[in-house]
C-alpha cells in the first residue's frame, strides 16, 4: 500500500483527531498511574532540584507514556475509528 493511499484512508476530521488525541493522553494517564504517583511523590516539597533529584522517575514516566502516546498508537486509533464508522453518515467520537 503507498503512502498516499494509507494517508487518505486514515484521514479523520480534525476535530475528530483531536478527540482520539485525547482519548489517548487519558489511556496513557491511566496506564502510567503508578509512574505518575512516584514522580509526584519524588517532586514533592521541591522546587528546582526536581530536575536532577527526581531524574530517574521522571524518565520511568516519560518511557511509559511514550508507549501510549506515538504516532503509530494514534494511527491505529484512526484506523479503527474509520472501520467503525465506515458506510455510517454519522461520525462521532
Amino acid at each position: 500500500m503507498g503512502y498516499v493511499q494509507e494517508a487518505r484512508e486514515n484521514h479523520v476530521k480534525k476535530k475528530v483527531e483531536e478527540a482520539l488525541r485525547s482519548k489517548m493522553k487519558q489511556k496513557a494517564l491511566r496506564e502510567c498511574e503508578e509512574y505518575t504517583s512516584k514522580y509526584a511523590q519524588c517532586a514533592t516539597g521541591r522546587t528546582i532540584s526536581v530536575v536532577w533529584q527526581c531524574r530517574k522517575q521522571a524518565k520511568e514516566l516519560n518511557d511509559c507514556l511514550h508507549q501510549y502516546t506515538n504516532d503509530s498508537v494514534l494511527e491505529g486509533m484512526k484506523r479503527d475509528y474509520m472501520l467503525q464508522h465506515e458506510g455510517k453518515g454519522d461520525i462521532r467520537v
